[in-house]
């Protein structure tokens, strides 16, 4: 069984329904907490790929970390697959901006280190480890450190890092902001290429509308803070998704209307 075959035979045996019931979190110190959202509901089924768009500062990335289990609701809850969330888990992997690779371990030993973690054999990890990242595109790699990859490649790596525990759901924090434009349109489509094999829940932050509508089944839209959602979209384009759909009339359309809702006072 190749490591996407395992990966999707886990997120179809654990689904990966993400359900947020009147969650409002506040952030900062104790005598000046500011409420990042208030009173969120949002479902999203297992296997959906969903983007969060929204103005700078609006709690996108607080979200994230809410349903990732590194910060506590202050009301309301946030269940997968109808298990509280409560702590960070392995279910739950996260993809920040800046990769968090280790410098001094090669590629297959960054890839294999969750399993490491939980005591897979060097053996068993390592050929888990290479699987993955021939599936990010990157068999060749392996003994390479993180100084000697591009910073594509790098996220590659780190997606990879993250699929190796097998999540319900893939969180990622603008995990292409930085890369130049040309790059992040490649890794655009092998993320899209990586899903539609493991079929995890995704849950794509971004500041780019054309990112989201490229990307994601549905745009969820939040507000200036304290944030709410302020638009559901399920987008209607077809895939495989080629540069030439973002030209497409009824992209373009869908484009001016996430524009406006952005411009919207709070």
């Amino acid at each position: 069984m190749s490591a996407a075959q395992s990966i999707g035979s886990a997120v179809s045996s654990h689904a990966g329904r993400v359900d947020l019931r009147a969650l409002t979190v506040e952030v900062g110190p104790p005598d000046a907490r500011v409420t990042a959202f208030d009173g969120i509901d949002l479902d999203i089924e297992a296997g959906q790929f969903v983007c969060v768009l929204g103005p700078s500062g609006c709690g996108k990335s607080t979200l994230l970390a809410a349903i990732a289990g590194h910060l506590a609701a202050s009301q309301g809850r946030i269940e997968v697959d109808g298990v509280r969330v409560d702590r960070p888990h392995p279910d739950r992997g996260l993809v920040f901006q800046q990769h968090t690779l280790f410098p001094w371990k090669r590629v297959v030993d960054n890839v294999a280190f969750g399993l490491k973690v939980r005591g897979v054999g060097a053996a068993a990890r390592r050929r888990e480890a290479r699987e993955l990242l021939e599936l990010v595109g990157l068999d060749g790699y392996e003994s390479h450190y993180p100084a000697q990859l591009s910073g594509g490649m790098q996220q590659r790596v780190e997606i990879a890092r993250v699929l190796i525990n097998r999540p319900r759901v893939l969180l990622m924090d603008e995990p292409f902001a930085a890369l130049d434009a040309q790059t992040r349109k490649k890794m655009q489509r092998l993320l899209l290429d990586v899903w539609s094999r493991v079929r995890t829940t995704v849950i794509f932050v971004t500041h780019d509308i054309d990112e989201a509508l490229f990307l994601g089944e549905r745009v969820v839209m939040l507000s200036r803070q304290p944030a709410r959602i302020i638009a559901d979209i399920d987008i209607p384009f077809a895939r495989p998704r080629t540069d030439e759909s973002t030209l497409d009339a009824a992209f373009v359309e869908l484009k001016r209307r996430c524009l406006a809702l952005l411009r919207e006072p709070a």
